[in-house]
């Protein structure tokens, strides 16, 4: 049977327009290019609110109301699923960033709505959660520069470092353990099609079923393919 289709409520989406229009984009800028951070944003932040307000909408049929989520890596891109889950399906999120300065443009653009990040590693959450947030994390090129390059296929056979890759390989293992851990089965994880292999494989060492979606999400800020996993 079809999921019901559904839609980010309209008092839902003029919150994330409000919160859009406060942060402040010229402390963003450093924070996510070395230069030509203005640029960055005037192309990005339109497009951040609107693809992330559409996977927002395609999350909504997916989750239950009361549940609790952890994104991994929480930054603007999020908001719009943060704020739906916080409000329209009164869902408790632990949104999880380790760039201090990021988190504190995060919240000071928040103020006035129940949505809070945290300056914290995702893999340290203790809580029980039924839909984990893990987009463009596991393959970060300024945490994992080999791992990043072998996963989008770009490493150079001559260059590669195969000594620098494999304590990037067990330190991504070891947060992809931790996460998934936490989450209850049956779950949900989104994920990108390039970091959906790291849940498949766990869930083959736990014996663990799941199924990924055939439909796939633009992420707005890096450009990878966002699907959703059913866990269970």
């Amino acid at each position: 049977m079809p999921r019901k289709t559904m839609t980010v409520q309209p008092a839902t989406r003029r919150a994330i327009k409000e919160i859009f229009t406060r942060l402040d984009y010229a402390r963003l800028g450093p924070i996510y290019c070395d230069e030509g951070g203005d640029q960055f944003w005037a192309a990005k932040r339109g497009l951040c609110q609107r693809l992330g307000t559409k996977l927002a909408s395609a999350l909504l049929s997916h989750l239950t109301r009361g549940g609790t989520s952890l994104y991994v890596g929480a930054g603007v891109a999020e908001i719009p699923p943060i704020v739906m889950e916080t409000l329209d399906l009164g869902r408790l999120v632990l949104a999880c960033n380790l760039r201090r300065r990021e988190v504190s443009v995060l919240n000071r653009a928040c103020t006035g709505f129940p949505v809070r990040f945290h300056h914290r590693d995702g893999g340290s959450v203790k809580d029980r959660v039924d839909h984990l947030w893990l987009v463009s994390v596991l393959n970060d090129p300024e945490r994992f520069p080999e791992l990043s390059t072998l996963s989008y296929g770009r490493a150079n056979p001559v260059t590669f470092d195969a000594r620098k890759f494999l304590p990037q390989q067990r330190t991504v293992a070891t947060l992809v353990d931790r996460c998934l851990s936490r989450l209850t089965v049956p779950g949900l994880v989104t994920t990108t099609v390039e970091e959906a292999v790291w849940v498949a494989e766990w869930c083959h060492r736990k014996r663990i079923c799941y199924h990924i979606g055939r439909r796939t999400f633009a992420s707005p800020t890096v450009g990878d393919p966002i699907c959703l996993i059913r866990i269970g």
